[in-house]
């Protein structure tokens, strides 16, 4: 059965309406709520992100204490933009406090001007990536935990406490880059690339399973966030925010849409609505909850 999440914009319309709708989405079905990953915004970038992004953990924080079932989830956590000992430890206790909740979806980043701002070296930001996320792992599931690396070391200390879900939070591996389905193929629980059409979802599925197969390891399903519109008759739909395809049609062609990304491979799909204002979100959340979620999930 397909799943679907709504994916939150505090950074859209401000923290109050960012706790309504996601108390919405709960209430209308949805299985999950997520938020992204911004720690600064470079001035070139404002239009498309919007210049006040809070940040996911300490949002899925709030969003905890607020809701009482669905996952919640980063769309994606930018891994190496953070300690790795200081993430281990949030998620960590995110996961503890809220049940065993949390879906920690995961990137390397993409924006050279925001990662100079951290101090990251954007040239080696997927081997951060790598070396931070087995560290995480070391930290959630041994008991003694010790790590050497080149970006990260430690020993002869404890970290708890232990997420509840065993042995961590679900890690799902955005992107859609060769480096990005390696990642999916090595460690991933999931594959969570944005706005990829059913033929990219095919051929990187494919290229997952080919991967997994040398490895001798279980093929992880495929979910997705993506730019989503619910028309009504004479409305035109808004470019993506994030380039690549998009969901966009009056309801029974976003069934079509939506049952061809399941037959592809979407066990989850995570839906950022486009809308201008409260008003409108809370028409397409409407919508999509009673004219389109009850044929799909």
């Amino acid at each position: 059965m397909l799943k679907l999440g709504y994916k939150a914009s505090a950074e859209q319309f401000g923290p109050t309406e960012l706790l309504r709708f996601s108390q919405a989405a709960e209430q209308a079905g949805f299985d999950s709520v997520f938020v992204s990953d911004h720690v600064v915004v470079p001035n070139a970038y404002v239009d498309r992100f919007g210049a006040a992004i809070y940040d996911p953990l300490i949002t899925l924080g709030v969003l905890a204490g607020e809701t009482r079932r669905v996952l919640l989830g980063t769309t994606v956590l930018i891994v190496p933009y953070r300690n790795p000992v200081l993430t281990a430890k949030m998620v960590a206790s995110l996961d503890a406090l809220s049940g065993g909740r949390v879906v920690l979806g995961i990137g390397a980043g993409w924006v050279p001007e925001e990662s100079a701002a951290l101090g990251v070296p954007f040239a080696e930001r997927g081997a951060m990536t790598d070396e931070y996320l087995a560290a995480m792992r070391e930290l959630w599931t041994s008991s003694a935990p010790s790590f050497s690396g080149k970006y990260t070391q430690f020993s002869d200390i404890h970290c708890e406490p232990k997420p509840v879900q065993k042995p961590h939070p679900p890690i799902w591996v955005g992107g859609h880059s060769p480096a990005a389905l390696r990642r999916a193929a090595a460690i991933g629980s999931a594959w969570h690339p944005i706005n990829r059409s059913v033929e990219d979802i095919r051929a990187g599925h494919a290229e997952i399973v080919r991967l997994c197969e040398a490895r001798g390891r279980v093929v992880p399903p495929v979910t997705m966030r993506i730019d989503t519109c619910v028309l009504q008759a004479g409305r035109r739909a808004p470019a993506p925010i994030h380039g690549g395809s998009m969901l966009a049609g009056e309801p029974d062609a976003l069934v079509h849409k939506i049952s061809e990304l399941a037959a592809a491979g979407v066990e989850h799909l995570v839906l950022e609505f486009l809308a201008a204002d409260g008003a409108e979100l809370d028409e397409q959340m409407a919508l999509f909850a009673e004219r389109v979620r009850p044929q799909v999930a």
